[in-house]
C-alpha cells in the first residue's frame, strides 16, 4: 500500500466500527484488528464503487470482548506487528468517564506492548548474527 494511506472513522453502528480507508490503490488491503494483543475476527474491507483506491472498513465488536473498563482496538496492516497503527477506537464501559485520559493511557499501553513484542522478535531474529 502507498504511504499516504489514511483510515478515518465514520461511525459505530449496530455493534460495528466503520471507517473509510483512502489512498490504498487498486488492491484491497489486508487489515487486522487487535485488542490486548489478540486478533479480532470478522474485519471486512470492501471497495467503494466509483471511488478508486477507497475502501469501506467494518470491524465487528463482539460482546464477549466487552467488560468493565477501557478496551482499545488497534487497526493496522495485516502481518507485521511493527506496522504503524492506521486507526484505533476505544470503548469504555461501566463507570462514566469525566475525561478520556484512561483511554489515552490504554492506547499508550497497547502501543508499548506492540513495540515490546516487535523488539523481542527483532532480538531473537538478530541473535547470533555478527
Amino acid at each position: 500500500m502507498p504511504d499516504a494511506v489514511t483510515l478515518t472513522r465514520t461511525r459505530i453502528r449496530a455493534g460495528a466500527w466503520e471507517g473509510i480507508l483512502s489512498g490504498a490503490g487498486d488492491m484491497a488491503p489486508a487489515l487486522e484488528v487487535t485488542l490486548d494483543g489478540a486478533l479480532q475476527p470478522g474485519v471486512t474491507v470492501t471497495p467503494i464503487p466509483a471511488r478508486p483506491g477507497d475502501y469501506a472498513v467494518k470491524v465487528p465488536v463482539r460482546s464477549e470482548v466487552l467488560s468493565e473498563g477501557v478496551q482499545t482496538f488497534l487497526i493496522r496492516r495485516k502481518g507485521d506487528p511493527a506496522e504503524p497503527v492506521l486507526a484505533h477506537f476505544t470503548i469504555i464501559t461501566g463507570v462514566a468517564m469525566e475525561d478520556d485520559l484512561r483511554a489515552e493511557f490504554d492506547l499508550l499501553r497497547a502501543e508499548l506492548d506492540m513495540l515490546k513484542r516487535a523488539f523481542r522478535r527483532h532480538c531473537v531474529e538478530t541473535a547470533g548474527q555478527s
